[in-house]
């Protein structure tokens, strides 16, 4: 059976491990400072490990990009991953702006009250600007810190601070329809290869639960991580930076910028990988992050 409270279309991927990933996604409705009603949290957690490690998603995406990374950490540590307020299943409160303030002041919540112990923060995309500024913010939270083709230094077009109705729900609908495109465009196509149609099926799931378009158009109207690159040299932790290098999102050079500023940083440059490590390299992907893991715990 499928958690209720997910949306109906999550039955939609046929995929016998996406299916047992979407299954053991949970709840907690979360206390916090944000609204006077708890927010109804979406998470997975699975394995065991003396340092648990902690999972952020990227931009308009939830916690089913790690269904193939989450699986492969389990099996030897601790392993979380979380909706990020805002974004997946996580629900959506109309009395709550949503902005990075609000992002990481849920997130600290969720640590407090769900695992309250110092954690490797894995952060991709977007999650990666998310897990700077937690870090930056929580320093006694993250022991280490992990980088996937993340941003920090590219950010998004300042334009996008100044849309009004009805063009900031156009431009948010168009992620949306972007997604719906590709459906019906890879459904026609002869030989299509699974994965690329369960990725897309994962990747607009989330896109149903309730007001999705408000919570979007809250969010890219504070510009996002625009104003992070000037604090990234301060982070002091341990950091490791994965980099697909045929990223056609995120420049590479923005890579050699994160291992130049972030004083104790180590770079490793993934071959024949694009934006999402995680989904297009799992294996190679976890390796590397148990084997830092391993490295900082001595």
């Amino acid at each position: 059976m499928f958690p209720h409270f997910l949306t109906s279309q999550v039955n939609q991927p046929k995929d016998p491990e996406t299916i047992a990933f979407v299954q053991s996604i949970e709840s907690i409705s979360l206390a916090t400072s944000l609204s006077q009603h708890p927010i109804l949290t979406t998470y997975i957690k699975k394995g065991s490990g003396e340092t648990p490690i902690l999972l952020l998603h990227g931009f308009d995406s939830s916690i089913l990009e790690f269904r193939l990374l989450l699986p492969l950490l389990a099996a030897q540590n601790e392993t979380w991953a979380v909706d990020l307020l805002g974004f997946g299943f996580t629900q959506r409160l109309k009395e709550i702006n949503y902005s990075p303030t609000t992002i990481k002041i849920h997130l600290y919540n969720f640590w407090k009250t769900l695992i309250n112990r110092p954690i490797l923060l894995v952060g991709a995309s977007m999650g990666g600007a998310t897990a700077i500024d937690f870090t930056l913010t929580y320093p006694h939270v993250v022991k280490s810190l992990v980088l996937i083709n993340s941003l920090g230094y590219t950010s998004s077009p300042v334009f996008t601070k100044y849309l009004f109705p009805p063009f900031d729900f156009l431009a948010v609908e168009y992620l949306r329809q972007r997604h719906i495109w590709a459906l019906k465009l890879y459904r026609k196509l002869p030989n299509l290869d699974p994965k690329i149609l369960l990725a897309i099926q994962c990747a607009m799931l989330h896109q149903e639960m309730p007001l999705w378009h408000d919570a979007m158009i809250d969010y890219v109207k504070t510009g996002g991580y625009s104003n992070l690159a000037d604090r990234i040299a301060k982070v002091e932790k341990p950091t490791l930076i994965l980099w697909g290098e045929a990223d056609d999102m995120l420049p590479l050079e923005d890579a050699e910028k994160f291992q130049r500023f972030i004083a104790n940083s180590q770079l490793i440059k993934l071959k024949n990988c694009g934006h999402a490590p995680q989904i297009e390299q799992p294996q190679i992907t976890s390796q590397h992050i148990l084997k830092f893991l391993n490295k900082c715990n001595f």
